[in-house]
């Protein structure tokens, strides 16, 4: 029988997705590239050189986007300090992911901050 790729509809599909992040020591990155109905194509990880900081790959993302045929893209990162709040250097980084993504018409559906108490969606916190 053939299964169906996930769906992701909705922040609490996409946490279930990222939930397993909110464990790891150190800051990482992960995209999640989807198709015109949200299913899941692909995912990659990026990792932290330190350990409350991660680097946003743009152009890799943007890449992947377009090897994997992607309509869209939902990005998860976790605060290992806990705190839900997207810092301004996420929120700066988000941003402009979301514009490289636009020009290839690729949408950024949303980006999480993930800890263990909890998720924080970017879109609804109106930053995206």
């Amino acid at each position: 029988m053939l299964r169906l790729a996930p769906r992701i509809d909705d922040v609490a599909a996409a946490h279930r997705m990222f939930a397993a992040i909110a464990a790891v020591s150190n800051e990482v990155a992960v995209f999640a590239y989807l198709d015109h109905e949200r299913r899941l194509l692909a995912m990659r990880h990026s990792t932290a050189r330190d350990a409350m900081s991660v680097r946003l790959p743009i152009r890799q993302v943007a890449a992947d986007a377009i090897a994997f045929d992607a309509a869209a893209l939902v990005m998860a990162h976790n605060h290992p300090s806990g705190d839900l709040r997207p810092s301004d250097a996420d929120v700066a980084a988000t941003r402009t992911l979301d514009r490289a993504l636009a020009a290839l018409d690729v949408a950024l559906l949303d980006h999480l901050v993930v800890t263990r108490s909890g998720v924080a969606s970017f879109r609804l916190l109106g930053l995206l």
